[in-house]
């Protein structure tokens, strides 16, 4: 697919290549056609998500909540929590996502283009904020950060110098590391950040991603695309997704909790650990099940794979969950989890 052979802003491009007519986000075959997430990974993730969710409502003193999946995908990470929730808490769960709702979801789950307003539970956004569109900036030779400009078929050529909000964002979150240095400018992460935050009443909101820190931004950034399970260089024609790592720290609100998914996991009841061999003998299936999910969990928690996810945990009119304290942060560049956590 083309969108006009004019070279044109990365933020523009991506935007209409990942959501315009026929974009790669709106295929019938979705995300999961072309690479895993945790969800797709284990069905531990939907089950520690449900552990929070329970958690908050306890918080909340109530056992009716609203639960949010921002970047839904197929229902995925819905599904699987509804099935992983205790008796006795009743869940009102809306999964926000610009494709049409596929068919044989879950009825309970409502299907919607824009968070809900007034919620009182859990907004989760799952690997949605890497694919939020940025502009790229590069600085040149004589130190001129400029806007990065993109044609349909992935060419690049410089456009005007960066300035206002934008210039005050990098210099701020992401300062020029000198010529030759890319930027991705994280300013409308940010933005549909609060704005999904806002929607939360009481409660918390969790953004899971890709991620890196101030002290710590990859100098040539991460902008890459995917195909089929497969890194591909990121062409804004429809053909590949487009993503980026996030700045969470930039995204954080006040009394907000950065830390990895390894700690966030652990803190929800996910570690890894191995069965007692002496289980093997007193109940061999029961040993084997146990195995299965110890080996699950630890690919979750994997220094160097999906681990190293940045957790950025807003609370809402409540106090924070305690998952380990601050834990690591995000790890400054896991574009290798992307390719190691891709279907063949």
């Amino acid at each position: 697919m083309r969108y006009g052979a004019r070279a044109r802003r990365w933020r523009l491009a991506a935007e209409d290549a990942l959501y315009g007519p026929g974009g790669f986000y709106l295929r019938p075959e979705g995300p999961a056609g072309h690479f895993r997430t945790s969800v797709h990974a284990s069905p531990l993730f939907a089950a520690a998500v449900a552990r929070l969710l329970t958690a908050t409502a306890e918080r909340l003193g109530t056992k009716d909540v609203a639960l949010v999946d921002i970047g839904a995908g197929r229902g995925e990470l819905l599904t699987g929590i509804l099935a992983a929730l205790p008796a006795g808490l009743a869940v009102r769960p809306y999964a926000v996502e610009r494709a049409p709702r596929p068919a044989g979801l879950d009825p309970r789950i409502e299907w919607c283009d824009e968070p809900p307003a007034g919620v009182g539970g859990l907004v989760f956004a799952n690997e949605w904020l890497d694919n939020v569109p940025v502009d790229i900036a590069e600085t040149g030779d004589d130190g001129t950060v400029r806007y990065v400009l993109v044609r349909p078929d992935g060419t690049e050529e410089p456009g005007e110098p960066v300035t206002g909000p934008d210039a005050e964002w990098l210099a701020r979150w992401w300062p020029s590391a000198g010529p030759g240095s890319r930027a991705e400018i994280g300013r409308p992460r940010d933005e549909a950040w609060a704005a999904a935050v806002a929607t939360v009443e009481r409660g918390l909101a969790v953004a899971v991603d890709y991620a890196h820190v101030r002290d710590a931004r990859p100098p040539f950034g991460t902008l890459t695309g995917f195909r089929a399970g497969r890194e591909v260089p990121p062409v804004p024609d429809g053909s590949c997704d487009l993503t980026a790592h996030v700045a969470l720290d930039a995204c954080a609100l006040p009394g907000a909790v950065l830390l990895g998914q390894r700690e966030a996991l652990r803190g929800l009841g996910v570690d890894g650990a191995r069965p007692p061999l002496s289980l093997a003998a007193t109940d061999p299936a029961g040993y084997v099940r146990a195995l299965a999910a110890a080996g699950e969990a630890a690919e979750l928690t994997a220094r160097g794979g999906l681990g190293d996810f940045g957790w950025l945990i807003q609370p809402v009119g409540v106090e924070p969950p305690d998952l380990g304290g601050a834990g690591s942060p995000p790890r400054a560049d896991p574009r290798g989890d992307r390719l190691r956590d891709c279907r063949p």
